[in-house]
């Protein structure tokens, strides 16, 4: 009967020990988590709040990104567009048209970079003079980042936190980089979403045939599609 008891209760004290540990990790809401490296990364905005966000992240070519601007204004959403340093400095037109849409514009760093791997001050390299070439061509203050490939480690956490950056994860992926078949980037971005969902897309020409759709989804199920730092913001907002 002892030892019994002894088993209950190592079993019991080890879900305490689990519940506490999510406590630990999850922050309020669900909203940011911190992450094992040490940092504090957000992959989901206000719960509360019946909004989604559809993320862009822009490193290559042009051609779909008008497209993109169009049904976005057709349906009266504004989004959140994560440049890449190099890319706007060859496309400065384009990322002027996008800013001038009234688009959230967000750094992506600037070429690509593996974040993990570098030291503290690479990652300086590759967030600042990104957020200085942004603000220059648009005249946004760019507070938001999003790493390449979603890699993470403790010297880009330093950096973004000495820098003012916060580090933008994801809810959901709808890897429409890879697959390219519009019926799966829509099931991706629509399939149980839920509020403060935060939804990574690229701009493809898969996405572009998907993204009416997307959003005709949104609106018949009570959700507008927002930029990320009005998905972040409180209820009042």
């Amino acid at each position: 009967m002892k030892k019994k008891t002894l088993i209950i209760n190592i079993a019991a004290n080890a879900v305490i020990i689990a519940v506490l540990l999510t406590i630990a990790f999850v922050g309020v809401g669900g909203v940011t988590e911190t992450l094992a490296s040490g940092g504090a990364a957000v992959y989901r905005g206000n719960p509360d709040k019946p909004e989604v966000s559809l993320m862009f992240n822009v490193y290559w070519g042009t051609e779909y990104i008008d497209g993109i601007l169009k049904v976005l204004d057709k349906y009266g959403v504004k989004s959140t567009f994560f440049i890449g340093g190099s890319w706007a400095a060859k496309n400065s037109g384009t990322l002027k048209a996008i800013a001038e849409a009234g688009h959230e514009i967000a750094s992506h760093g600037y070429s690509h970079k593996d974040a993990e791997k570098l030291t503290y001050k690479q990652n300086v390299d590759e967030l600042v003079p990104t957020a200085k070439l942004l603000k220059e061509l648009t005249g946004a203050e760019i507070k938001l980042f999003a790493p390449p490939s979603g890699s993470i480690g403790d010297a880009m956490f330093k950096a973004c936190e000495d820098n003012g950056f916060t580090v933008i994860m994801w809810s959901r992926d709808t890897v429409d980089w890879r697959d390219k078949n519009a019926d799966t980037v829509f099931t991706r971005a629509t399939s149980g979403v839920q509020n403060g969902e935060l939804i990574l897309m690229h701009p493809t020409a898969h996405t572009l045939e998907a993204l009416p759709k997307i959003l005709e989804f949104y609106r018949a199920n009570g959700l507008t599609a927002v930029t990320v730092s009005r998905n972040l913001s409180p209820v009042s907002e």
